[in-house]
């Protein structure tokens, strides 16, 4: 399915490639060993982009997120250590290493400098808003002389 998907790429609307960039379709299905990419849901309303990262298990702590020209860029790195200990010896030890890194180009019509991130319920929400003439404008009833 996964060839299938990336083959029929071209008919992903034009907004959608603006606004992740055209690679965004391969970040999503990486099949590199220790990384996981979580799922994400883009919204887009009048006022805002919204960017909904579903990550159970990780904690507000554990993400970074960045922007840089335009790019923002998500990430998490989390180690998770189980040791049973009998007497001095391991009986058992476990270790898991999980790591994930998304980039977003954004469009040029949001407001860069208010961009806010929430954490709850293993959703982190990213809320992007658009500048003020970015804003779709209701229709205007122009009256006839």
């Amino acid at each position: 399915m996964l060839p299938m998907l990336r083959k029929n790429r071209g008919n992903v609307p034009s907004f959608i490639d603006e606004f992740f960039g055209r690679d965004w379709m391969d970040s999503v299905f990486s099949d590199q060993p220790g990384i996981s990419t979580p799922a994400v849901n883009v919204k887009e309303n009048n006022d805002d982009f919204l960017i909904e990262v579903a990550a159970p298990g990780l904690e507000k702590n554990d993400f970074k997120i960045d922007l840089d020209n335009n790019v923002l860029s998500i990430s998490s790195e989390k180690e998770i250590r189980n040791e049973d200990k009998e007497e001095g010896r391991y009986m058992r030890r476990e270790f898991s290493y999980t790591s994930f890194s998304r980039s977003f180009s954004l469009p040029e019509a949001v407001d860069a400098e208010k961009i806010k991130a929430k954490h709850k319920d293993g959703i982190l929400t990213i809320t992007i808003p658009k500048r003020e003439e970015a804003k779709r404008k209701p229709p205007k009833q122009i009256a006839i002389s």
